[in-house]
Formats: C-alpha cells, sequence, structure tokens
C-alpha cells in the first residue's frame, strides 16, 4: 500500500500595514464619491463586506489611505504590476519560511515549488525569488498555477498530491501569494465597489509529501458550473485587473453546490454529515451563508471562514489555507472539506483529514 500524501507543515503570512473597514471607506470617498449619497453608499457596503480589517502591502500615507493612489488618476496596469513585483516576493517568503518551520524540513530536501496566484505577473517571478531566499535547490521542479482566481491553492494542491503520489520521497512546497489591493478600481458601481470592500493581501504554505502526518490530504475535485461563465470574470485592463461580479452568483453556489460536494465526499465513502470543518472560501458574506444554505448546514459552520474574511478580508487563492489553519487551530478532528469558488463559475474542493494532534 503507498504511504498517504499529507500536509507536513502549513504557514500564513499578512502583511504589517493594516486597513480597517472605515479607513477603506475614506480613501474610497477621497477617490470616487461626490456626494453625500455617494459617500453614504460607500460606508453601507464596508458594514455590509464582513471585513473589519484586513492587510494591505501598499504604504500607508499619514492620512491612514495608500498614496499609491492619487485622487485624480488611476495608476496603469504596468505601474501596478511594478508593486506586485517588488512587494509579493517577501511576503510569499514569509509564509513559506513558516510553512518549512512548522514541518521540520530543510529547504534544501525541497524537490517541488508549486506557485498560486491571480494578482501579478513577473519573469522571473515568485517562484524563482523563493528559490534564492528560501536557499532551495537549483534543482526543485517548479510549477505555476496561474491567473486561476480563489480556488487558485486547491488546484496547487492537486498537483502537488499528484507529486508526491507519483514520488515517495518528493516534498513539495506549495505557496499562493496575492496583492488584491494593487487592483483597486475608481468607482462605485458594482463591479468596482465590492472588490474593493472585500479584497486584501496575504499568502499561505504547505509542505506536501508522503508519509504520516497529523493531516492527510486525501484528494480534490472540481466541477463548472454550467451555463455561469458571465457570473464571475477576472480581466486584465488599463487600470489593473477587473473583477465582475454577478448578483445571481450566490444562487448558482446555493443550487449547484450540494450535488458537486456530494459525489466529491462520495468517492472517498463520505456524506456531507461525515465532514467535521467545512473551509469554504470567504469570498463575502453572501458566499459562504449560500454555500452553507445549499448544502444543508447550520449558520455555525461558516464561523471560521466569518472569522478570516472579518480579521484578514478576501486575500483570494490563500485565504482558503487561512480558513483550513484556523479550523485546525480549533481543534478540528476528522474530515475536512475546503471549498472555494472562481471565474468559470468553478468550484474546486480538496477533502483533509485532521486527526487530534492536527493544531496551527
Amino acid at each position: 500500500m503507498s504511504a498517504a500524501v499529507c500536509v507536513l507543515g502549513m504557514g500564513t503570512a499578512v502583511p504589517e500595514n493594516r486597513l480597517s473597514a472605515e479607513a477603506f471607506a475614506e480613501l474610497a470617498i477621497r477617490l470616487s464619491a461626490n456626494s453625500p449619497k455617494e459617500e453614504g453608499l460607500v460606508r453601507a457596503v464596508a458594514r455590509r463586506s464582513g471585513v473589519a480589517e484586513r492587510g494591505i502591502v501598499l504604504p500607508r500615507g499619514e492620512s491612514g489611505a495608500a498614496p499609491f493612489y492619487p485622487p485624480l488618476a488611476s495608476p496603469g496596469t504596468a505601474e501596478r504590476m511594478g508593486a506586485y513585483e517588488e512587494l509579493a516576493p517577501a511576503l510569499a517568503a514569509a509564509a513559506a519560511r513558516a510553512a518549512l518551520a512548522n514541518s521540520g524540513i530543510d529547504a534544501g530536501a525541497i524537490t517541488h515549488l508549486v506557485t498560486a496566484s491571480c494578482t501579478g505577473f513577473s519573469a522571473p517571478g515568485v517562484d524563482l525569488y523563493l528559490v534564492g531566499a528560501l536557499g532551495l535547490s537549483a534543482d526543485v521542479a517548479r510549477v505555476h498555477v496561474g491567473f486561476m482566481g480563489c480556488h487558485g491553492a486547491v488546484n496547487a494542491c492537486r498537483v502537488a498530491r499528484a507529486l508526491a503520489s507519483e514520488n515517495t520521497d518528493a516534498r513539495v512546497l506549495v505557496v499562493a501569494v496575492e496583492l488584491c489591493t494593487i487592483h483597486f478600481q475608481y468607482g462605485l458601481g458594482r463591479d468596482e465597489l465590492l472588490p474593493n470592500a472585500l479584497f486584501a493581501d496575504g499568502a499561505a504554505a504547505m509542505v506536501i509529501g508522503a508519509g504520516e502526518a497529523p493531516l492527510r490530504l486525501l484528494g480534490t475535485a472540481s466541477r463548472v458550473i454550467p451555463n455561469s461563465a458571465h457570473a464571475m470574470t477576472w480581466r486584465i485592463a488599463d487600470t489593473g485587473f477587473r473583477m465582475t461580479l454577478d448578483s445571481s452568483v450566490p444562487d448558482l453556489i446555493a443550487a449547484h453546490v450540494r450535488v458537486f460536494v456530494e459525489g466529491a465526499l462520495a468517492r472517498h465513502g463520505l456524506s456531507v454529515d461525515d465532514v467535521a470543518g467545512w473551509a469554504i472560501h470567504p469570498g463575502g458574506p453572501r458566499v459562504i451563508d449560500s454555500a452553507l444554505a445549499g448544502l444543508g448546514l447550520p449558520s455555525a459552520a461558516g464561523d471560521a471562514s466569518r472569522d478570516v474574511l472579518r480579521h484578514h478580508g478576501n486575500m483570494s487563492s490563500a485565504t482558503v489555507l487561512f480558513v483550513l489553519e484556523e479550523l485546525l487551530r480549533r481543534g478540528t478532528c476528522g474530515p475536512i472539506a475546503a471549498l472555494a469558488f472562481g471565474p468559470g463559475l468553478t468550484a474546486e474542493l480538496a477533502l483533509f483529514a485532521a486527526t487530534a494532534r492536527s493544531s496551527a
């Protein structure tokens, strides 16, 4: 019998700079609001976002707002990519170092590096920076999961599990890093204001390999929801990357999530009732609530997701690993389903099994 594929260590990192909901509202008002009515709209969206504070890599000015965004002209995509190239590597390295320390594995023993990001591009990129900064072998094999959106970490876990299953000596470092706030969009439409209120910066990492450990990675599953390509998009524009979020997204999730999850769990002899913890990607309060409703779960099953959203915001691909870490910190024991959604509209699931010794 082949050895189980396990998570040997985890780590997360967020920027030192923090942006409160109140500070975000002031920034959005300064850049986009032209009347008391518009100011009220910004503050209402900030209150309903579920985000109390979040990390932001951009420097803070004396007023608390990020001077990267001038009052009159939005930064172009080249300037935003410059910020990504400058600031993403160190954040990724911080999460990776935490995961390596937690695993007890020397950086030189890492055989594969899998990175995930949808908020920036550069070459040489974050992956090559990590090779030098962490002291990885020059022979480390690299895979990048790019531009897949909020479920990108699940796709990275799928790659890592395949690599570890193929070679029991493989030690795979997975790193998801996102700088969502560099894509702040001027304007008060749904596609500007809602993403601005939700998204944040952060990084999460795992060391995955065959062996015995308190957290096993049992498998992954994917489902493209039919006729939903319009519902969520992530496109490169002249002023950074722009997201569209159709109001149908929560209803689509609620209508399709249970059939998908039931099928994925059944392949492992499990049902929804057997899952001990749900790491639902907190795309926003309605996304969490819709997933719970579709799965027939009580509101409390989303508490870890809401806590991560409240304190860290939506960090795109890295976020679901923050929720997984929070569940482990709470002592969750048994099957854990990590569930995330992204453009497509696509649902991705990673299934873990935690023993009583699993804690972050």
